[in-house]
């Protein structure tokens, strides 16, 4: 069951598309290990490494790998087994199935068999059974858990409020005769609202008003952004602007339209620059005036 699982880590599992190993463990699994030999047969007699992942998740339509690591195999066989309706997948390197997406692998001179299940579904979700061929068979067991991206990112988004900000508030500086440009956010909303209204002040913002020069583009999407435009800015329409979107709060900023001043916070250092140069041009003058000199000592 995807509620088993954290949110965090199946979302970040979503975004890189990875399983490494051991990444995907998750507490509370039910896989068992038998009973290690008895001592005085542990070199021969085969054993399972107690590390390997019992718990695996992956997601619909990427590879799932399940893993079982065998030491002092010898000359038996290492059989992959479905619990749901107890099919044999695999035994040794032979599939055992007309299911083509099951495939089980072994590295030479290494413990590990993997049963690797292609383009994995939510069917094949349950436990699976490593069962090395001994008299009484020894097993492990391994819970694949097939999570569902869509449905992780409902479940992360489910519980967010929507929310809209207009970006670069909470005020906004513009020249007179130039346009006002503003731009609400919408995020964290099931779905697109069904429309965004503007307002200047109290009033709602009409595009076809004897003013003219008003537009707004909305584009929606999982973040709907909507743009309001306002050309030849006049001090009139200095003053507070509201994005209200129909499922969030209302968003404002403060514009203030300059007829030539600048506030404080909007200097852009152009005195320092006036004061950089009168320096590098007195510093020009004393350069000439000293080879001057000297050049006139040098003829005496």
């Amino acid at each position: 069951m995807v509620r088993a699982q954290p949110l965090a880590r199946l979302l970040l599992l979503c975004l890189t598309h990875l399983s490494p190993p051991g990444a995907c463990d998750v507490a509370g699994g039910a896989g068992s290990v038998n009973s290690l030999p008895a001592a005085g047969s542990a070199r021969l007699a085969p054993s399972f490494d107690a590390a390997t992942p019992k718990n695996v998740t992956a997601l619909v339509g990427k590879s799932a790998y399940l893993s079982c690591r065998v030491r002092n195999l010898g000359n038996r066989t290492v059989s992959w087994i479905r619990h749901r309706d107890l099919h044999i997948l695999t035994v040794g390197g032979y599939t055992y199935t007309s299911d083509q997406r099951f495939q089980a692998s072994h590295s030479p001179h290494t413990d590990d068999w993997t049963l690797q299940i292609k383009w994995a579904q939510q069917r094949d979700a349950g436990v699976y059974e490593c069962q090395v061929s001994t008299q009484p068979v020894r097993s492990f067991f391994v819970t694949l858990h097939v999570v569902d991206c869509d449905e992780i990112y409902q479940r992360m988004f489910s519980d967010a409020v929507p929310s809209a900000r207009i970006l670069g508030g909470p005020d906004l500086h513009v020249d007179m005769g130039s346009t006002i440009n503003l731009t609400c956010l919408i995020q964290f909303s099931p779905e697109p609202p069904a429309y965004v209204f503007w307002y200047h002040e109290d009033e709602v913002i009409s595009y076809d008003s004897a003013r003219g020069g008003v537009s707004v583009v909305t584009e929606k999407g999982a973040a709907t952004t909507s743009y309001l435009l306002v050309q030849d800015a006049a001090p009139a329409d200095s003053g507070r602007y509201s994005c209200a979107p129909s499922n969030a709060d209302l968003a404002s900023v403060r514009v203030h339209v300059l007829n030539g001043e600048r506030p404080a916070a909007m200097q852009t250092g152009s005195a320092g620059l006036s004061d950089s140069s009168r320096a590098i041009a007195l510093l020009l003058v004393a350069s000439l005036l000293h080879a001057r000199l000297r050049s006139a000592l040098l003829a005496s």
